[in-house]
């Protein structure tokens, strides 16, 4: 696919070219590597089954909150701000935060117009880009986490995105949503932000340390029977055991990403989470282990610091930015409405704020476009992305 235009419209495409497809992206998702990467080799993939203008569009989504926290699309270095206001601030369809919470996940803009896009702000948008038609899909785990959303787009006078492109989106969602999540922890492994970020091990068929990367040492000694500070002490059993089911997993084919998960209770009393992913490198397996801290959202500290909310402000705050109705949040917090309404008026008076659009747009414009905007450099100096809000 060119970076200027249309990818080439092949014929049909075959039931079992498709599932090499997905599988492809699956095996992509397992491999330790920045986001930036994932994403490339991944459009490289969704090209040769669902045709489209330019490039796509790749965002990664907080979960906690599913506001925006980057976008990558190759070509363009900056996205526009005026799109960002517009995503947050006005009332058009097909918008990424509507789709994050739909029943099917995927939309196209004609469907959502009922055929006559050209009533939508969104629409005239695109157009200046040279994208006629666009499928929004939404990147969630099959643990129901929304990781990131994908766009595609089409020009002026091809064929409709059909209920085959859409399926094939619907397919690699997951895939997607679990490799976007594996590259922002390889990114704060390998770039850490402080003391607390995850740590990655990578290791021989033979379970011998191959590399490592800074601090890693203490994640390793926190686990349960580790004597890993002696020199030659073995692997705590977290680990080995979490190596080991992903390398019988690559064997699976069945499994094509040989992904494995696993939650150990460090010593210190943290919870910690392991994820072991096979590699083949020149026909030799490898083992990457990536540990990280099972702490909450990061949005969740951020919202009381920063405005200085209760925890049941919080939890209020959080189900508006995902888009709850306030019976919605009623049923999720087991409360009634009337309490809803009293906890929101007591967020907007402490966040300055008149309305639930206004608090969405305030929160993603402190906190989560400065981290939109920092990824878009990162890409540039070619350091990898970051996930959730800035904290300042």
């Amino acid at each position: 696919m060119s970076a200027g235009g249309l990818s080439p419209y092949r014929g049909p495409m075959t039931t079992d070219a498709r599932e090499r497809a997905v599988d492809k992206i699956a095996r992509l998702a397992g491999e330790p590597k920045d986001l930036a990467s994932f994403w490339r080799e991944c459009t490289e993939v969704v090209g040769t089954v669902v045709p489209h203008y330019w490039t796509p569009c790749w965002y990664t989504l907080d979960p906690a909150s599913l506001l925006i926290t980057s976008h990558f699309h190759e070509g363009l270095a900056e996205f526009p701000a005026e799109w960002l206001a517009r995503e947050y601030y006005d009332d058009d369809v097909n918008r990424i935060a509507d789709i994050a919470v739909s029943s099917t996940g995927i939309s196209t803009l004609h469907e959502a117009t009922a055929g006559d896009p050209s009533s939508s702000p969104r629409w005239h948008a695109n157009m200046t880009m040279g994208g006629d038609q666009e499928m929004i899909g939404r990147l969630r785990t099959p643990s129901g986490v929304v990781w990131g959303m994908l766009g595609l787009y089409r020009e002026t006078g091809r064929a409709m995105f059909d209920v085959v492109d859409k399926q094939f989106v619907q397919a690699v969602a997951p895939h997607l949503a679990e490799g976007a999540r594996r590259a922002l922890l390889v990114g704060e492994a390998t770039d850490p932000d402080g003391t607390d970020g995850p740590g990655l091990v990578i290791l021989s068929d033979r379970w011998e340390i191959q590399s490592a990367t800074p601090g890693v040492e203490r994640w390793l000694a926190q686990l349960p029977d580790s004597d890993s500070d002696r020199v030659g002490g073995r692997l705590p059993s977290a680990v080995l055991s979490v190596a080991g089911r992903a390398l019988r997993a690559a064997e699976n084919p069945d499994e094509p990403s040989g992904i494995a998960v696993s939650r150990v209770l460090a010593r210190n009393g943290v919870w910690v989470v392991l994820h072991g992913a096979c590699l083949v490198d020149q026909g030799a397996r490898r083992i990457a282990v990536i540990v990280e801290p099972a702490h909450p959202a990061r949005i969740f500290p951020l919202l009381m610091s920063a405005y200085r909310l209760t925890e049941r402000e919080r939890d209020v705050t959080r189900l508006v930015l995902q888009g709850a109705s306030t019976a919605q949040i009623a049923q999720e917090l087991v409360v009634s409405p009337h309490t809803v309404q009293q906890h929101l008026k007591s967020v907007f008076d402490k966040t300055g704020v008149h309305s639930r659009r206004d608090l969405v747009g305030k929160i993603f414009f402190a906190h989560y476009e400065p981290r939109f905007r920092d990824n878009e450099r990162r890409v540039a100096d070619h350091k990898p992305m970051r996930g959730g809000p800035a904290m300042r």
